[in-house]
């Protein structure tokens, strides 16, 4: 599915969030494995969900991204109930081939089984990780985040001009 393709097409996103200081957002490099309910990838040929949900995502995709709880987003995304926007695009692209996604959702430390699982999507991902004893040593001891969207719209001007699909968690299904 096209959302499902365009975020596994991309490496970074622009993560916005909320904290004392008021509104922020930095960069964080990201890997997307599967659902959240699911190690493993879903088909790319999901079928349609039910009206106004937009695409079958199931639960939605799992995003997983490094950062350590010491800096002002980690500090931010560990609070309860924090709630994150983000944006996945390429740079420079032409206005009538513009493609990209924005997001909403939460974001939760992952450890144990769920940091191992999450941290084979990470690096396989970014393979210059683990080929790196000084980087892996760094980021094995780094906070690994798991990002749940409950919104995802998928902007592809490629398909027409504001060609849009979205993507909404059923009423009532949890993020974790």
């Amino acid at each position: 599915m096209a959302i499902r393709r365009a975020l596994a097409a991309h490496t970074t996103l622009t993560l916005a969030y909320v904290d004392e200081g008021g509104p922020q957002a930095c960069a964080v490099l990201y890997a997307t494995g599967g659902t959240a309910a699911s190690s493993s990838p879903a088909p790319d040929h999901a079928p349609d969900s039910a009206p106004g949900h937009g695409p079958d995502l199931g639960s939605g995709p799992a995003l997983y991204f490094v950062t350590a709880t010491t800096t002002r987003h980690g500090r931010a995304l560990a609070e309860p109930d924090a709630r994150v926007a983000f944006t996945v695009q390429r740079d420079g692209q032409e206005w009538g081939e513009l493609t990209g996604i924005q997001g909403r959702g939460r974001c939760r430390i992952l450890a144990g089984a769920e940091r191992a699982a999450g941290w084979r999507v990470y690096t396989e991902r970014f393979p210059f990780v683990e080929q790196s004893d000084r980087l892996r040593d760094a980021l094995e001891r780094t906070t690994l985040w798991e990002l749940r969207p409950d919104w995802l719209r998928l902007i592809d001007n490629g398909q027409g001009f504001g060609h849009k699909e979205e993507w909404q968690l059923p009423e009532g299904q949890p993020l974790s």
